[in-house]
């Protein structure tokens, strides 16, 4: 099912600015959030749909991509999908702007409701990598690998960060993973939850922190990845592989990998969106004469047929010898060849070549039509104004 333009779905024009995209969000998650809505799929659906526009909008990167490729363009860059999105996540991700308002999980309330405490799960960091690859491997796909520099998880302590694997629980939380906070004002007593700042929301802390990692559980290393590039990728283009990115601390999620894509140049054969251009160029005799002349493709040579009397700026198409569609509906489905006729003009010629052109201008064949001389000098008289 197709996505609904994110900035239709905060209500918002695409010139808005970033406080007034921050309000929108503010407004639609307080309308459709789930403790307002209980067993309302419609508005978790738009709960969560509105998290999704938000993520995308608040970042000036993501929201240029999104303005100029649409939905696909932020494919890659991290975030989250509307419909496999877990609420927690929401909330631990959004969740810090909208302190102070009640009774609502995982917006800093208090009161009726109250906030589903769960361990925070730590996520590695995001790795980019630039891959150029050649028009061959671009049309057919291709699988390389690659020894990628980034955090893995200790060895020596499996990656919780424990030398001995003992936690306790966090003496300033009491193993909540949150501080509530009490404050007086003119409205009365305000009460705000904030994550612990000891634990940072695990509820719990190292009792002997690993001495190789200093209770991360994460260090630098190398990993080797191995990465299948699909068929139709173009340059620009941000290709996303879950989990190869950095580790995260204390057995955390992995970051995701980012490859961005770099289209090597090809010397014969010009990209077009998914077809190529040939740019052939004819010697006289044989756009006068024709034949069969070889030309390139991304799938080896092949033979095409010149007709007699063929023009320069004629165009000649083969079909399916274009660059295959990445996805979408008609994934798989290559583009064209197009390939673009020239005639090559000679600045020199020999005595004898010379007097061949001669005896040829003055043949009933090179001498062009009635017709034609009219199209000419109609030509010319319209070039200097004249009727």
């Amino acid at each position: 099912m197709a996505k609904r333009d994110y900035y239709e779905v905060l209500g918002v024009e695409k010139t808005a600015s970033a406080d007034q995209i921050k309000s929108a969000y503010k407004k639609m998650a307080i309308k459709y959030h789930p403790d307002r809505n209980p067993g309302d799929k419609e508005a978790e659906t738009k709960f969560k749909e509105a998290a999704e526009a938000y993520d995308v909008l608040r970042d000036p990167e993501k929201r240029q991509r999104y303005d100029r490729f649409g939905p696909e363009g932020v494919n890659g860059m991290g975030g989250f999908n509307a419909q496999n999105m877990d609420m927690n996540d929401i909330f631990s991700m959004f969740g810090d702007m909208f302190e102070g308002f009640g009774g609502f999980r995982g917006f800093g309330g208090f009161g009726g409701g109250g906030r589903q405490q769960h361990a925070p799960v730590y996520r590695g960091q995001d790795q980019r990598l630039k891959v150029e690859l050649t028009l061959d491997e671009i049309v057919n796909g291709t699988t390389k690998k690659f020894k990628l520099k980034k955090h893995v998880a200790c060895p020596h302590c499996h990656g919780s960060g424990s030398s001995d694997g003992q936690k306790e629980t966090c003496p300033s939380c009491n193993g909540s993973g949150y501080i509530i906070k009490t404050q007086q004002s003119i409205f009365g007593v305000m009460r705000s939850q904030s994550v612990c700042p000891h634990c940072h929301g695990e509820g719990s802390v190292i009792k002997n922190k690993c001495q190789h990692c200093n209770g991360d559980g994460i260090v630098m290393g190398e990993e080797i990845v191995e990465v299948n590039f699909p068929a139709g990728l173009a340059d620009g283009m941000i290709l996303n592989v879950n989990g190869k990115g950095g580790a995260g601390k204390h057995n955390g999620q992995n970051g995701d990998l980012h490859i961005i894509i770099k289209e090597q140049a090809n010397k014969e054969l010009i990209r077009d969106g998914n077809d190529l251009i040939y740019n052939l160029v004819l010697t006289i005799p044989q756009a006068i004469l024709g034949g069969q002349v070889e030309v390139p493709t991304i799938d080896g040579k092949a033979k095409i047929t010149i007709q007699p009397g063929t023009q320069p700026g004629t165009v000649l198409r083969l079909k399916g010898k274009g660059i295959p569609e990445v996805q979408g509906y008609n994934k798989g489905q290559r583009g064209d060849e197009v390939i673009n006729i020239s005639v090559y003009v000679p600045e020199t010629l020999t005595r004898e070549e010379k007097q061949a052109i001669t005896n040829f201008q003055t043949s009933d064949n090179f001498t062009p039509t009635d017709s034609i001389k009219e199209k000419i000098i109609r030509k010319f008289r319209s070039y200097f104004g004249e009727k």
